[in-house]
């Protein structure tokens, strides 16, 4: 029964997404928990003991909100919520439509183009050529496609609704709280180091769906040699699957609040020069994936259904 909710809701975000005249009136789930992260870090993100104080918040937060799933989860409503809530949660489509769309805005101009990858990258993107807005949003593609999709997948299987959720509210807090500056480093410590353990086996796994939707030995070759040498431990596995199905060159320097990194390339050896239609071929190795991962968990319902 619980395979047939987790195809639903992967179905129902597949088909509908993140319908803007449904959240333009109602808030997202995540903004609550944003409002939550960003309350603890205006109340105790100061003074001395940040990173203990950092650690009460996380141990407060995600058990909090893990619980209020498990009540939702608990209601005797045929598992409507949990379907609903899953599919909300989970974001194969609008990370798809996000990255389609810094292609589409490429093709009409570098400015456009530009504009739209900010959206989705953390980077400054002022002095970006077509070439590094294409392999930005192909990176943010692959890593949110584990982050995104996979992760919340994984955790939604192995303890449901709550799972799904105390995932989802780490990963948020990661992104909110969890940088390596003056501001966060002590306070959002447990928040990284957290998000980092949670998606530890669903970045394996995404890489391994990716390489083996593109049926790509060059993406196992590259996964193997170069996704430890990333800046993340988690990230580099499906940027590396990336771009070795794609045979590009990801990752490398780029430049953070004004500051330039010398991050490696991912794949070295891979083209340098990325186009539009690179996007394009990495949005729908994305759905290559997404089907894939699909597949798995409708032939492990069918054998369940069948032997167990």
């Amino acid at each position: 029964m619980f395979f047939v909710v987790v195809i639903l809701a992967l179905s129902l975000d597949a088909f509908f997404g993140e319908p803007i005249w449904l959240w333009s009136r109602l808030p997202h789930p995540v903004r609550g928990m944003g409002a939550a992260i960003h309350w603890a870090d205006k109340s105790l993100n100061r003074g001395k003991y940040k990173k203990l104080k950092g650690v009460v918040a996380m141990g407060v937060l995600a058990p909090g909100f893990g619980v209020f799933a498990a009540g939702l989860a608990w209601l005797p409503d045929f598992a409507v919520l949990e379907i609903i809530g899953a599919a909300i949660l989970i974001g194969q489509r609008s990370l798809v439509e996000h990255v389609a769309a810094v292609g589409a805005s490429l093709a009409r101009s570098l400015p456009e183009g530009r504009r739209a990858v900010s959206m989705i990258v953390g980077r400054d993107v002022a002095a970006l050529d077509e070439s590094a807005v294409a392999r930005a949003a192909i990176e943010s593609a692959a890593e949110n496609f584990s982050d995104g999709v996979v992760a919340p997948v994984f955790w939604f299987l192995l303890f449901g609704l709550p799972g799904l959720v105390v995932y989802k509210l780490v990963n948020t807090a990661d992104s909110m709280i969890g940088h390596r500056n003056e501001k966060y480093t002590e306070f959002g410590w447990a928040a990284a180091r957290l998000d980092d353990v949670l998606n530890f086996v669903p970045a394996r796994i995404a890489a391994g769906l990716i390489a083996l939707s593109a049926t790509s030995r060059k993406a196992l070759e590259t996964v193997r040699r170069d996704a430890g040498q990333h800046r993340s431990p988690n990230a580099g596995w499906p940027e590396a699957a990336m771009a070795g199905a794609l045979d590009i060159a990801l990752s490398g320097p780029r430049v953070y609040g004004g500051q330039p990194t010398n991050d490696a390339f991912v794949n070295d050896l891979g083209r340098k020069t990325l186009v539009v239609a690179d996007i394009s071929a990495a949005v729908h190795l994305l759905w290559k994936s997404w089907g894939l991962m699909l597949g798995i968990i409708t032939m492990t319902a069918v054998f369940a259904w069948l032997f167990l």
